[in-house]
Parts: structure tokens; sequence; C-alpha cells
């Protein structure tokens, strides 16, 4: 049996995915071609053949959900890289002291390593914290006696706050904090430059070099 569909009933629903392919971001939806005006007849009172035109097909509600799902997915924004992320949370000024902290570990530890190393400072410290070997706190990790070297008698020494490796220091912690992006798995709560050799190293599971600094777990 042929099928028919009412030319009124397709430009509405003509409209309707053209305002719906536009949500979230214009850019990223997916876009759906309105049928061709040469379809119909007279207006409302004619009728199309579904079968020559497919039209049935296309305004389906199965294929117009499947339409909806790519579209959402499309505008869904993709994670960004670190090399993305570091440059949109620059910053001087930081909002507390936990994160001040990790900041002062990050440019006094790493400053001078690529930022995928100076997040894998940021890493340990967080681990840390998370770990049931080290205090709770930020701050009370990185001024734990003999953890630090920059750290002298549980005193943070004072960062040039103007210069550019602050302002990534600030990003990097944000980043970490936020979750954002990690550079090492949870375990990893140790690391040295690779200009040392400590002996505990040669106890624990090497998992990865960054930089000058070569991480375990």
């Amino acid at each position: 049996m042929i099928k028919f569909v009412r030319a009124g009933g397709i430009a509405a629903a003509a409209l309707a995915l053209a305002a719906t392919a536009t949500f979230a971001d214009p850019s990223n939806a997916t876009q759906i071609a309105a049928p061709s005006a040469a379809s119909y007849l007279d207006h409302g009172s004619a009728m199309i053949d579904g079968s020559a035109t497919a039209l049935n097909q296309a305004y389906n509600p199965a294929v117009i959900a499947a339409s909806l799902m790519q579209a959402a997915e499309a505008a869904v924004p993709r994670p960004r890289a670190l090399g993305e992320l570091v440059p949109a949370y620059v910053a001087t000024e930081i909002p507390d002291a936990e994160q001040d902290c990790l900041a002062n570990a990050v440019y006094f530890e790493a400053r001078g390593e690529p930022i995928d190393g100076q997040l894998a400072v940021a890493d340990v410290v967080l681990n840390r914290v998370a770990s049931k070997k080290y205090p709770d706190t930020i701050c009370e990790v990185v001024t734990q006696p003999w953890q630090f070297s920059f750290v002298r008698d549980g005193i943070i020494p004072a960062a040039d706050r103007s210069s550019a490796s602050w302002k990534k220091a600030v990003a990097i912690s944000r980043i970490a904090l936020d979750k954002l992006a990690a550079e090492v798995p949870e375990d990893v709560l140790w690391y040295h430059a690779d200009y040392v050799a400590p002996s505990w190293g040669k106890r624990l599971d090497r998992e990865k070099k960054v930089g000058l600094h070569i991480f375990y777990s």
C-alpha cells in the first residue's frame, strides 16, 4: 500500500528540525536539509507519494531521533589538551591558601620543566594528600620536613609572582585541582631529578620520566 504524507506536515517537521539543529553551538550542530518546495502541489490539500520521495523514511521518528542525537554529540565540547588548557588558566592571584601551596610546589620544583612535567609534580602532591602515608592537606604535604628541598624550616620562600613562570604554575595548580588533566597515576607518590640517584629509588617501581624528573609508585 502506498503511504501518503501531507505537505503541510512536511513543512512543519522541516521547521522543527531546522530549529532543533541550532541548539548549544550552531557551529557544531548537524545541518538537516529541509525538503524541496517543488515536491508539493497546492499547499495543504495536496498529497505526496512518500514511496517516490523517501520522505516517509526521512521523517520517521527513529530517523529524527538519530539525527538529533548526532547533533547533540557534535555540540558537546571535546576535552582540551594540556597545551590548550594552560593559556586559559594563567593567572597571578590565587583564591585560597591550599592552591597557593600547590602553585608554589610547581613553581619551585618544576618551573623550568615542560608543562607535562609541571603537572606531574602537582599530581604527586595531590596524590600524597589522598594517600594515608602523608598529611591530609596540600600545605601540610608541601611543608612536611625533608620532603621538598625548596622548603626551609617549614617556610615556603617568596615566588616572583609577576613572572610568566608563576602564572603558568597557577594554571597548572588549577588544572590539577579541577582534574582537567593528569600526567601520572594516583599511586605515584615520589620523584627525583635524573642527575641524582637516591637509594630509596631502588626500592620503588619506576613509573616514567617527564623532563628531568623520574616518577615512582
